[in-house]
């Protein structure tokens, strides 16, 4: 899927199911240095542009073909060429998705840009239960903060015995 993308993947931004939530998954990501930012549950409208895509896909693809046909890869391919780039869409001005990436990509960031300014050390790994990814998110930004503090504090006491002693 990466290399179908004209352009570097910096984040996903998943609903909640489980299938975003294993750690082989997340540790993936990490690997191709990929944000996960999975979104709160019962808010599809933060996920706009997938939610119309796989309804579109829904109504114009899946109702119409014989799941049991021997060629679905095939008319899938075809499917997905036709609507990234043949299909207008009224979302983007009118134009093919593709047209779209061509049109802004002086500001997409080069591959490089992505990977230099990705830290695996700032990503943890999420769980899906939304109310205890929050909660362990909060208390390890407060940890860091607390961790920051000491460190501060360490190094002005060293200064401050340095000049004393």
């Amino acid at each position: 899927m990466l290399e179908e993308f004209p352009f570097p993947i910096q984040r996903i931004q998943p609903d909640r199911g489980g299938e975003f939530f294993g750690l082989a998954f997340q540790r993936a990501l990490k690997r191709h240095h990929i944000k996960f930012r999975p979104i709160r549950p019962y808010a599809p409208h933060l996920n706009g542009k997938v939610e119309r895509s796989q309804g579109t896909d829904k109504k114009a693809f899946w109702s119409l073909v014989d799941l049991a046909d021997p060629q679905l890869d095939m008319r899938l391919e075809e499917w997905q060429f036709f609507y990234n780039w043949q299909r207008s869409h009224g979302g983007i001005d009118s134009l093919t998705p593709m047209l779209k990436c061509a049109k802004h990509s002086a500001q997409n960031p080069w591959s490089w840009e992505v990977w230099n300014g990705y830290d695996p050390e700032n990503e943890p790994e999420r769980i899906r239960n939304y109310a205890q990814d929050k909660a362990l998110l909060e208390l390890k930004q407060s940890l860091q903060y607390s961790l920051c503090v000491l460190h501060i504090a360490n190094r002005e006491m060293q200064f401050y015995l340095s000049i004393n002693v």
